[in-house]
């Protein structure tokens, strides 16, 4: 694969084109490459040189197949990348085409029309010939009856030359009369009228015909007449063959005429396959029926073209638009013996002038000056049509000029460049875009600044979550007879949020969890205030605890009395841990900032839970047996009222009980059926309480992502879990 790669990639070099990228491209290539070389297969004689045709012709239909989707993609993506030739094309598909469609169009129907009229013209000529001799017949039948009703004896007949005679402007050549009195030949005077082909009376002819006939596989002109008097039937016949002459006369003015004498030709496929160069003709007489034995064989071209009949001649073209009109159109003709009708078909060819001349033939005068007329209009016309041209070229300077210049504007922004402006002279909409984009070039650069300004507090955004993440325990905290989780979820960038654990020896805790009024910054600025205030009364009353404790069991030191010990187990209490905590936020936040918070103090040799809740969601204490204790015991928020005192419960905790503390952003998102909501939030505890604590934690995240749906998370979202083992 990678000579082949390599290979392509040295044959589009030497074409100074890019190489072939996609399967498509790559595959038409080859393509290419392989109906190449089978053009070499092409010259072999025989079979074999017809096998290699055969799959060279099968190649070249799949490789155009190929080539298709390749050109589209051409014109789509290189060709018309350009606006000016998009728009070029747009004038083209508006104006051109339907000017094209409409001269195509006219140019058919006039080339119809055209053929038509040759063939109307041509067919007058011959009715016009037709109508000669029938006139001719029929004084030739009134001057045989005549001489018959005289002496009806009669073996001659002199016929004047006036009878036979015709206009000096239809000279027929070789024109034959045949008399027949009561069905005998009468011979008639002089001796060159009588016909040597004519030696009787067809049996389906009536009393008067005239018509285009064949017999013999001949074409004439005929007229019949008979005449009844005195007991004697007097029948004439008048016989014009069609020859080259008689032809030519009828073409004069028009062209070239040629009557093809009833034969279908058709190819010989067994033939044709072979080469083509025998194409057969059939003549569709039957045998007998005209007594020549031609029919129903096989007789070459050069057989029908000999009996076809040609007369006239197209002369030059007097303009370039001058060009050959040919049409076809059948001819009526009868079977001279039987009388049936047969098919001949009239090819006549013509040209524009001749026809015009010919339609025109009784007012020279007028023809030239509508002819004048037509090439005027033309003229106007055209004239239109280059203004409109010129003016869709400039239009389209102007369009694509604006459209550069936007285009070298916007590639000197990318390139920093922001002072870059654009020279506007015009007053349209383009020129419009043009100051537009001219104003927003000078208003990037302070979009830019406050980008980079947005930027800045993003990244202290980022250090602040980062600073606020360290606050909460870095792992989840466990005691040798207690289980715990705690897990927060901001909806910003920061949470007001808050939990904490803090192990006292290897069997206290303290749980803390809160919630800041607001969000954003200036919560989890308070928060931390709070984590900060909460940690150091814990650590402060435990180190009062120890060095109490130290104190009474040194001997002969005595001045640590009972108060201090008191004060270092005050702040073991919750409550009175809260009121400490309200009195401190009180004095040192805004007036409206507060903050709900639950505090409890765990002792695992006792299995007894003391806590307090200021303002916070009661939590709940899940027990093994399904039954569940609201812990609602405490007072109000903390920070917004000074001296506010707490109470504080205690509970006792047996194996398998769940404590569930929680913020207000797991209870109350809400979607069309209400809020999430405390039941279903003990409903995901309860029912799956046998798994580890961490997976019931993500069991109530994902039920809550479910609740709320699309939506953003609405509030700050804190869970603790703990569970007595």
């Amino acid at each position: 694969m990678g000579r082949l790669r390599n290979f392509e990639i040295r044959v589009f070099r030497r074409l100074r084109r890019d190489p072939p990228k996609g399967r498509l491209h790559r595959l038409a290539f080859w393509l290419l490459i392989f109906y190449v070389v089978l053009a070499l297969g092409r010259i072999l004689p025989g079979a074999a040189g017809e096998f290699f045709r055969d799959i060279s012709a099968l190649t070249l239909f799949v490789l155009i197949v190929l080539c298709i989707p390749l050109l589209w993609r051409y014109i789509f993506g290189r060709l018309l990348w350009r606006v000016s030739n998009r728009l070029v094309v747009t004038y083209v598909l508006m104006a051109l085409t339907p000017v094209v469609l409409f001269a195509t169009l006219a140019s058919i129907l006039l080339y119809v029309f055209s053929g038509q009229f040759a063939i109307f013209a041509a067919t007058a000529e011959i009715n016009a010939e037709l109508a000669h001799i029938a006139s001719a017949n029929r004084a030739i039948d009134l001057h045989v009856a005549h001489a018959v009703d005289v002496d009806p004896k009669i073996h001659e007949v002199p016929v004047p030359e006036a009878a036979a005679d015709v206009p000096p402007d239809h000279e027929h050549v070789a024109m034959e009369i045949a008399a027949f009195a009561d069905g005998k030949p009468l011979p008639l005077q002089p001796q060159w009228l009588n016909s040597a082909t004519i030696t009787s009376t067809p049996g389906w002819a009536s009393r008067h015909f005239s018509g285009v006939v064949i017999d013999n596989g001949e074409l004439f002109l005929r007229a019949i007449d008979s005449h009844a008097s005195y007991g004697h039937t007097v029948t004439t016949i008048t016989s014009l063959p069609l020859g080259k002459e008689n032809v030519g006369q009828i073409a004069r003015g028009l062209g070239t005429v040629t009557i093809v004498p009833d034969v279908d030709i058709e190819e010989d496929t067994d033939q044709s396959k072979e080469g083509g160069a025998n194409q057969r003709v059939t003549f569709s007489s039957k045998p007998g029926e005209s007594g020549v034995s031609v029919n129903g064989h096989d007789v070459s071209a050069e057989e029908a073209r000999r009996r076809s009949v040609r007369g006239g001649s197209l002369p030059d073209a007097q303009h370039f638009y001058d060009i050959p009109v040919t049409f076809y159109a059948p001819l009526e003709t009868v079977d001279w013996v039987t009388g049936k009708p047969r098919t001949t078909f009239t090819h006549v060819t013509s040209r524009p002038s001749l026809l015009y001349q010919r339609l025109f033939i009784t007012s020279l005068k007028i023809a030239a000056v509508v002819q004048d007329m037509l090439i005027a209009i033309a003229i106007v016309f055209g004239v239109l049509e280059l203004v409109a041209f010129i003016m869709a070229v400039r239009l389209n300077r102007t369009i694509t000029q604006s459209i550069r210049d936007l285009y070298e504007a916007t590639t000197a922004i990318d390139r920093g460049e922001l002072t870059h402006r654009i020279k506007v002279t015009r007053n349209d909409q383009l020129a419009a875009l043009g100051h537009s984009f001219n104003s927003m070039a000078a208003s990037l650069d302070r979009l830019l600044e406050e980008q980079r300004e947005k930027e800045r507090l993003q990244n202290e955004l980022e250090i602040a979550q980062e600073v606020q993440a360290n606050l909460f325990p870095m792992s989840n905290v466990s005691l040798p007879m207690l289980e715990l989780h705690g897990a927060c979820y901001p909806a910003r960038t920061v949470s007001g949020d808050y939990y904490d654990f803090l192990v006292f020896g290897n069997s206290g805790l303290g749980l803390a969890l809160g919630d800041i009024s607001g969000k954003g910054i200036s919560a989890a600025l308070l928060m931390a205030t709070l984590h900060s205030a909460v940690r150091a009364y814990r650590f402060a009353g435990m180190e009062l605890v120890s060095e109490g404790a130290r104190a009474m069991a040194t001997p002969g030191n005595f001045h640590l009395g009972e108060e201090e010990i008191e004060c270092g187990e005050l702040f073991e209490e919750p409550a009175k841990i809260l009121a400490l905590l309200n009195r401190h936020l009180y004095r040192s936040t805004q007036p409206e900032k507060y903050a709900t918070l639950f505090l409890a103090h765990y002792e695992g040799i006792q299995r007894r839970l003391v806590y307090s809740t200021g303002g916070q969601l009661p939590p709940l204490l899940l027990r093994a047996d399904d039954s569940l204790i609201r812990l609602d015991c405490g007072g109000t928020v903390v920070g917004l009222i000074d001296n506010v005192s707490y109470e504080q419960g205690t509970e006792q905790l047996y194996p398998g009980d769940i404590l569930i503390a929680y913020s207000d952003g797991v209870t109350e998102p809400e979607n069309e059926f209400g809020e999430f909501g405390e039941e279903r939030l003990v409903e995901v505890v309860r029912r799956h309480r046998h798994l580890p604590l961490e997976a019931i934690s993500e069991q109530v995240m994902q039920s809550l992502r479910t609740w709320i749906g699309g939506q953003e998370q609405p509030d700050d979202i804190t869970l603790v879990l703990a569970r007595q083992l």
